[in-house]
């Protein structure tokens, strides 16, 4: 009979009690100790759910206090110098430290970089190498965990990142292969300690075999299995791939000598067919059939059809799962108790995706329905592109630059944030009161006039150049904006990771999408009203809105990307209309959206592209468009980028060490529009130096000309306090000055 198993499953908790023990633990009002307990307690109830539903494994090392690649990069000793001054008292505090520049003992320090994994909104801490990296093992965690588990009778199947996949996603020497014969001894090491417990099989995660792959990163692939899968009494390896088809890598992933292969039928079905067809004598096949980075249903008669002549051939050698982890998906669709029911019956959730495979076990035990479901088609990625094509400005940027100079009157290195303000308790706890019906709509409303009239004077204050509203209004900048489109549908307890604590709530797409009225307009006239500064009218752009959504899975993403570009061009509209004459159309997940295979990034910049222009083509030379951009490894989209056209961009760099302005530098002749790379890092609580900044925005004048570069924070100061926002934007307006007179 078919196995059943997933590859992880989210660890936020189901009413997400890891961000609030976590947040309770960093403030002091919650002890070591009791963290630690939620920790166990969340392990064991995802551990517990999967028992309840017949897998017939559960995973075990897929939690994690911040995120799993830093899990494995301590595990590993990977650890850069600068944090090993002023260490923390306790591995767990230590282990923040390198998650966020601070914990509750230690020194505070600049924190891990931080970038997206492959093409998801999950965040992950890269790895930072030196040339004469060792590596050492410390899995106590791990091996202590797997004892929690075999101690209540699960038969744990412990999770690893691949340790080829683990050094392609670290920074700092040239070629990461040349440390990978240091690396393998703590990875044989390891699966030595987890045989001696009696595991059977551990996972390794390689979806770098999604990847275009240098010959010298594949060929290593064959070398590295055989080394560590060689010692008797070691565990089975089940090697997992997700996110991407393996093409080229598909025959190389079932040559190499490992037990089982997991493969994504939701990428890449046409796949498996050519998988069985490689599946060596004795080895498993793992069908990732369940879509782990969405919530519609599945079509088990679909695959039971499909799976049948598989499962009467491979037996208990077929293996039944999701896509990826679940990590990407809710929690548990039982506690939405506000959606109707007519929308929760064609939703699952994590957990209603355990009683799928159990499902889909059961359907194999039967004769196949013989009903082929139909889907709706809808249009063509070339069709959508078509109709994007003519999509730009009628005048280039150094005509409009021109114009809006003289209109603004900017200074040089002009200041400015990227949009939100800290969202304060007193914020949340009125807005929660309005939700609940317990403050009439005109209390709420006025509270939100008083929260961005604070904003605006504190800007003043601050003597920022441009302005934001601060968004007191919004909860998330892609579901406030899905709460008010026709076509979408909002969920109570739809929450996902995004990073560490910080977890978001994807809106649905249900249907065709429409703007009924203005989202913003209202909320940006006000603000502008209260000062004689320019305030920016803040959208999100519809690259970000669908890929930070839960598409459909009836149409293609495109056709959904064009309807939210059409809304948000009557929004832009109206907000020029209003008087908004500096308009943010923020695309951070563009880069998230192309596909993992170079041979698809000219199908989807085609249509992405496109729509970002179609939303902001219409509007007036003199109207200056504003873009955003974090996170994300920009050197192979720079030509998309330039495409957008806008006349500013605002991206991450501090966090990276400025790593990522490099590919705006060596763009040639340097990138031609206007560009914000951030001078400090918005995710750590630590407040910057004056003279850091100073000297980071020299550097960055080294490589973009000074009448073309605008100073700003990396990213949103959603997350952060009231007080540390303060200091920071002090100390970033006074370098801003500095360095102007300078230059003068």
């Amino acid at each position: 009979m078919a196995q059943t198993h997933i590859l992880g499953y989210p660890r936020i908790g189901a009413d997400r009690e890891l961000k609030k023990a976590q947040e309770a633990y960093w403030r002091g009002d919650i002890s070591q100790q009791q963290l630690l307990q939620v920790g166990t307690d969340i392990r064991r109830a995802n551990w517990q759910a999967q028992s309840d539903a017949g897998l017939d494994f559960v995973a075990v090392g897929d939690f994690a206090w911040y995120d799993q690649v830093l899990n494995h990069s301590l595990m590993f000793g990977v650890v850069a110098d600068r944090f090993v001054d002023g260490a923390a008292e306790n591995k767990l505090d230590q282990y923040f430290r390198l998650a966020r520049g601070r914990a509750p003992s230690g020194q505070p320090v600049a924190a891990s970089a931080m970038t997206k994994w492959f093409d998801t909104n999950y965040h992950y801490l890269v790895p930072e190498f030196d040339a004469e990296q060792a590596f050492c093992l410390d899995s106590g965690w791990l091996l202590a965990e797997v004892r929690e588990a075999q101690a209540q009778a699960h038969r744990a199947k412990p999770v690893l990142i691949g340790p080829l996949t683990y050094l392609w996603l670290g920074r700092g020497v040239d070629n990461a292969l040349d440390l990978l014969p240091n690396l393998l001894p703590c990875y044989k090491q390891l699966l030595a300690q987890l045989g001696e417990l009696g595991v059977a099989w551990v996972q390794m995660d390689e979806p770098i075999l999604g990847l275009d792959l240098p010959a010298e990163w594949r060929s290593a692939f064959s070398g590295t299995y055989q080394e560590i899968s060689a010692a008797a009494g070691n565990p089975k390896l089940l090697l997992t791939t997700y996110f991407s088809p393996l093409r080229e890598n598909l025959p190389l992933a079932f040559s190499l000598p490992v037990d089982g292969v997991h493969i994504d039928c939701v990428r890449a079905p046409e796949e498996l067919e050519s998988a069985v067809a490689l599946v060596g004598e004795g080895q498993v096949l793992s069908a990732g059939v369940l879509n782990g980075r969405n919530v519609w249903r599945a079509d088990l008669h679909k695959w039971q059809r499909t799976l049948k002549p598989l499962a009467a051939q491979l037996g208990d050698r077929l293996w039944l799962s999701a896509s990826c982890s679940l990590l990407h998906s809710p929690v548990d669709l039982k506690t939405e108790t506000a959606l109707p029911q007519a929308q929760k019956q064609k939703l699952a959730y994590s957990r209603q995706k355990l009683a799928e495979l159990a499902q889909l076990q059961q359907l194999l035990q039967e004769e196949a329905a013989a009903a082929e479901a139909g889907t709706e088609q809808g249009e063509s990625t070339h069709s959508v592109a078509e109709k994007l094509r003519d999509t730009w400005r009628e005048q280039c940027y150094l005509e409009r630059a021109s114009v809006q100079a003289k209109r603004w009157q900017l200074p040089l290195l002009p200041t400015t944030t990227i949009g939100s303000f800290p969202q304060t308790d007193l914020l949340r706890k009125v807005r929660r009161q309005y939700r609940n019906g317990e403050i009439s709509e005109e209390d709420y409303l006025e509270h939100l006039r008083a929260e961005i009239a604070e904003a605006i004077r504190r800007q003043e204050i601050l003597g920022l150049d441009v302005l934001v509203h601060g968004e007191a209004e919004r909860n998330d900048m892609v579901e406030y904006f899905g709460e008010q489109l026709a076509g979408f549908v909002h969920t109570g307890n739809g929450w996902v990771q995004s990073y560490g604590s910080r977890c978001v709530k994807p809106p649905i797409i249900f249907g065709d999408i429409s703007r009924p009225q203005a989202m913003t307009v209202t909320w940006s006239r006000y603000a502008q009203s209260l000062t004689s500064k320019p305030v920016k009218g803040m959208l999100t752009g519809p690259v970000t809105i669908l890929n930070w959504s839960f598409p459909r899975e009836d149409i293609h993403r495109s056709e959904s990307c064009l309807q939210i570009a059409r809304a948000l061009r009557e929004e832009v509209l109206d907000l020029e209309a209003a008087g908004i004459g500096i308009i943010q159309i923020d695309e951070p997940a563009l880069r998230e959206g192309v596909p993992l295979r170079a041979a698809g990034h000219a199908d989807y910049f085609a249509w992405a592209v496109g729509c970002f222009r179609y939303t902001c083509s219409a509007v007036k030379p003199e109207t200056q468009i504003h873009t955003h951009m974090c996170y994300s490894n920009f050197n192979a989209i720079m030509d998309a980028i330039v495409s957008l056209d806008a006349d500013v961009i605002t991206i991450e760099s501090a966090r990276s060490d400025l790593r990522l302005l490099s590919a705006f530098a060596d763009k040639t002749g340097g990138y031609p529009n206007e560009i914000g790379p951030g001078i400090y890092d918005i995710h750590s609580p630590n407040v910057p130096e004056r003279e850091e900044l100073v000297e980071r925005l020299k550097k960055i004048a080294q490589v973009v000309p000074v009448e073309r570069l605008w100073v700003n924070p990396d990213c949103g100061l959603k997350t952060r306090s009231w007080a540390e926002v303060g200091s920071s934007l002090l100390n970033m307006v006074a370098a801003a000055r500095a360095v102007r007179d300078e230059l003068a």
